[in-house]
Protein backbone atom coordinates (compact mmCIF):
# COMPACT_ATOMS: atom_id res chain seq x y z
CA UNK A 1 0.00 0.00 0.00
CA UNK A 2 1.73 3.55 -0.86
CA UNK A 3 1.87 5.87 1.22
CA UNK A 4 0.44 9.71 0.86
CA UNK A 5 2.83 12.44 0.72
CA UNK A 6 3.90 13.52 4.49
CA UNK A 7 2.34 16.84 6.08
CA UNK A 8 5.00 18.18 8.07
CA UNK A 9 8.72 16.38 7.66
CA UNK A 10 10.60 15.57 10.43
CA UNK A 11 12.78 18.22 10.63
CA UNK A 12 9.50 20.80 10.72
CA UNK A 13 8.21 18.48 13.42
CA UNK A 14 11.45 18.43 15.74
CA UNK A 15 12.02 22.90 14.86
CA UNK A 16 8.29 23.43 15.82
CA UNK A 17 8.17 21.42 18.64
CA UNK A 18 11.63 23.05 20.20
CA UNK A 19 10.52 26.11 18.81
CA UNK A 20 7.39 25.49 21.33
CA UNK A 21 9.17 24.87 24.38
CA UNK A 22 11.76 27.42 23.88
CA UNK A 23 9.21 29.81 23.15
CA UNK A 24 7.55 29.18 26.13
CA UNK A 25 10.60 29.22 28.83
CA UNK A 26 11.69 32.53 26.94
CA UNK A 27 7.95 34.19 27.48
CA UNK A 28 7.34 32.97 31.15
CA UNK A 29 10.92 33.69 31.84
CA UNK A 30 11.24 36.87 30.42
CA UNK A 31 8.33 37.98 32.26
CA UNK A 32 9.70 37.43 35.59
CA UNK A 33 12.76 38.98 34.39
CA UNK A 34 10.48 42.73 33.47
CA UNK A 35 8.63 42.18 36.85
CA UNK A 36 11.58 42.79 38.26
CA UNK A 37 12.30 46.09 36.72
CA UNK A 38 8.72 47.04 34.97
CA UNK A 39 8.79 49.27 32.12
CA UNK A 40 5.14 49.86 31.80
CA UNK A 41 2.23 50.24 34.55
CA UNK A 42 1.88 47.12 35.39
CA UNK A 43 3.51 43.49 36.38
CA UNK A 44 2.87 39.84 35.75
CA UNK A 45 1.59 37.26 37.93
CA UNK A 46 3.81 35.32 39.86
CA UNK A 47 2.65 31.84 38.65
CA UNK A 48 3.17 33.54 35.14
CA UNK A 49 6.38 33.50 35.59
CA UNK A 50 9.34 31.02 35.41
CA UNK A 51 12.30 30.82 37.38
CA UNK A 52 11.01 31.81 40.92
CA UNK A 53 13.61 35.30 40.86
CA UNK A 54 15.75 37.54 38.89
CA UNK A 55 18.57 35.26 38.91
CA UNK A 56 16.59 32.10 38.05
CA UNK A 57 14.47 33.70 35.44
CA UNK A 58 17.80 35.27 33.99
CA UNK A 59 19.02 31.67 33.67
CA UNK A 60 15.84 30.02 32.45
CA UNK A 61 16.09 32.88 29.84
CA UNK A 62 19.45 32.44 28.63
CA UNK A 63 19.37 28.18 28.38
CA UNK A 64 16.11 28.93 26.30
CA UNK A 65 17.83 32.14 24.04
CA UNK A 66 20.28 29.06 22.77
CA UNK A 67 17.81 26.43 22.04
CA UNK A 68 15.92 29.38 20.31
CA UNK A 69 18.23 30.45 18.65
CA UNK A 70 20.22 27.49 17.07
CA UNK A 71 16.92 26.20 16.09
CA UNK A 72 15.67 28.85 14.45
CA UNK A 73 18.69 28.91 12.63
CA UNK A 74 18.28 25.29 11.71
CA UNK A 75 14.82 26.23 10.60
CA UNK A 76 15.70 28.87 8.44
CA UNK A 77 18.27 27.09 6.87
CA UNK A 78 16.12 23.94 6.20
CA UNK A 79 13.51 25.89 5.26
CA UNK A 80 15.61 27.80 1.96
CA UNK A 81 17.41 24.89 1.28
CA UNK A 82 14.64 22.22 0.75
CA UNK A 83 12.04 24.61 -0.80
CA UNK A 84 10.16 24.44 2.36
CA UNK A 85 9.70 28.09 2.83
CA UNK A 86 8.74 28.43 -1.41
CA UNK A 87 6.70 25.55 -1.21
CA UNK A 88 4.64 26.40 1.69
CA UNK A 89 5.07 30.38 2.80
CA UNK A 90 5.21 31.72 -1.08
CA UNK A 91 3.75 33.27 -2.93
CA UNK A 92 1.73 35.60 -0.27
CA UNK A 93 -0.10 38.37 -2.18
CA UNK A 94 -2.30 41.10 -0.19
CA UNK A 95 -5.27 40.27 -1.85
CA UNK A 96 -5.11 36.88 -0.87
CA UNK A 97 -4.70 37.85 2.36
CA UNK A 98 -7.60 40.50 2.58
CA UNK A 99 -10.10 37.14 0.98
CA UNK A 100 -8.75 34.69 3.22
CA UNK A 101 -9.40 37.05 6.47
CA UNK A 102 -12.66 38.28 5.19
CA UNK A 103 -13.67 34.40 4.95
CA UNK A 104 -12.62 33.23 8.06
CA UNK A 105 -14.52 36.31 9.96
CA UNK A 106 -17.20 34.65 8.42
CA UNK A 107 -16.24 30.88 9.29
CA UNK A 108 -16.55 29.96 5.95
CA UNK A 109 -12.26 29.42 5.40
CA UNK A 110 -11.95 25.70 4.00
CA UNK A 111 -9.43 23.85 5.05
CA UNK A 112 -7.18 21.59 3.47
CA UNK A 113 -4.11 19.51 5.51
CA UNK A 114 -0.91 20.45 4.56
CA UNK A 115 -1.82 23.83 2.71
CA UNK A 116 -1.42 27.00 3.91
CA UNK A 117 -4.04 29.87 3.57
CA UNK A 118 -2.89 33.50 2.86
CA UNK A 119 -3.36 34.40 6.50
CA UNK A 120 -1.51 31.63 7.59
CA UNK A 121 1.37 32.43 5.47
CA UNK A 122 1.08 36.14 6.94
CA UNK A 123 1.45 35.14 10.52
CA UNK A 124 4.26 32.72 9.98
CA UNK A 125 6.76 35.23 8.23
CA UNK A 126 5.46 37.67 10.90
CA UNK A 127 6.37 35.83 13.55
CA UNK A 128 9.96 34.66 11.58
CA UNK A 129 10.23 38.40 11.88
CA UNK A 130 9.37 38.90 15.14
CA UNK A 131 11.86 36.10 16.31
CA UNK A 132 14.49 37.79 14.72
CA UNK A 133 14.09 41.09 16.33
CA UNK A 134 13.85 39.41 19.26
CA UNK A 135 17.05 38.13 18.97
CA UNK A 136 18.62 40.71 18.13
CA UNK A 137 17.07 43.53 20.53
CA UNK A 138 17.59 40.56 23.25
CA UNK A 139 21.44 40.72 22.19
CA UNK A 140 21.54 43.90 22.23
CA UNK A 141 20.19 44.13 25.90
CA UNK A 142 22.64 41.52 27.13
CA UNK A 143 26.23 43.36 25.96
CA UNK A 144 24.79 46.93 25.29
CA UNK A 145 28.46 47.86 25.78
CA UNK A 146 30.40 45.09 23.68
CA UNK A 147 27.59 45.50 21.17
CA UNK A 148 26.67 49.03 21.82
CA UNK A 149 26.39 49.61 18.17
CA UNK A 150 23.01 47.37 17.92
CA UNK A 151 22.18 49.13 20.96
CA UNK A 152 22.52 52.49 18.79
CA UNK A 153 20.96 50.74 15.64
CA UNK A 154 17.42 50.73 18.21
CA UNK A 155 18.14 54.26 19.69
CA UNK A 156 19.73 52.99 22.96
CA UNK A 157 19.43 50.43 26.02
CA UNK A 158 15.94 51.99 26.66
CA UNK A 159 14.66 52.13 23.55
CA UNK A 160 15.43 48.01 22.79
CA UNK A 161 13.91 47.26 26.53
CA UNK A 162 10.16 48.18 24.77
CA UNK A 163 10.98 46.84 21.17
CA UNK A 164 12.23 43.65 23.26
CA UNK A 165 9.33 43.78 24.80
CA UNK A 166 6.56 44.10 21.80
CA UNK A 167 8.27 41.91 19.89
CA UNK A 168 7.66 39.15 22.77
CA UNK A 169 3.87 40.10 23.16
CA UNK A 170 3.57 39.61 19.40
CA UNK A 171 5.19 35.97 19.46
CA UNK A 172 3.05 35.78 22.23
CA UNK A 173 -0.45 36.83 20.46
CA UNK A 174 0.56 34.28 17.67
CA UNK A 175 0.79 31.55 20.06
CA UNK A 176 -2.58 32.13 21.13
CA UNK A 177 -4.06 32.73 17.81
CA UNK A 178 -2.13 29.19 16.38
CA UNK A 179 -3.70 27.64 19.41
CA UNK A 180 -7.16 29.25 19.07
CA UNK A 181 -6.87 27.36 15.33
CA UNK A 182 -5.90 24.17 16.54
CA UNK A 183 -8.79 24.32 18.98
CA UNK A 184 -11.40 25.13 16.25
CA UNK A 185 -9.54 22.40 14.03
CA UNK A 186 -7.87 20.04 16.54
CA UNK A 187 -7.33 17.44 13.15
CA UNK A 188 -4.35 19.42 12.58
CA UNK A 189 -2.89 18.34 15.76
CA UNK A 190 -2.25 14.86 14.83
CA UNK A 191 -0.19 15.22 11.79
CA UNK A 192 2.75 17.25 13.81
CA UNK A 193 3.56 14.46 15.81
CA UNK A 194 3.36 11.89 13.40
CA UNK A 195 4.12 13.63 10.08
CA UNK A 196 0.25 13.00 8.77
CA UNK A 197 1.03 10.27 6.02
CA UNK A 198 -1.87 8.05 5.60
CA UNK A 199 -2.26 4.43 3.92
CA UNK A 200 -3.76 4.19 1.07
CA UNK A 201 -4.88 1.26 -1.29
CA UNK A 202 -3.92 0.70 -4.50
CA UNK A 203 -6.92 1.89 -6.73
CA UNK A 204 -7.35 -1.89 -8.62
Amino acid sequence: MPRSPVLHPLAVRIAHWLNAVAIACMISSGWGIYNASPIFGFKFAPWMTLGGWLGGSIAWHFAAMWLLVANGLFYLLYGSLSGHFRRHLLPLRAADVVSDAVQAMRFRLPHQPGVYNAVQKLLYWAVILLGILVVLSGLALWKPVQLDWLADLFGGFDVARKVHFAAMAGIAAFVVVHLALVAIVPKTLIPMFTGGAEHKANAS
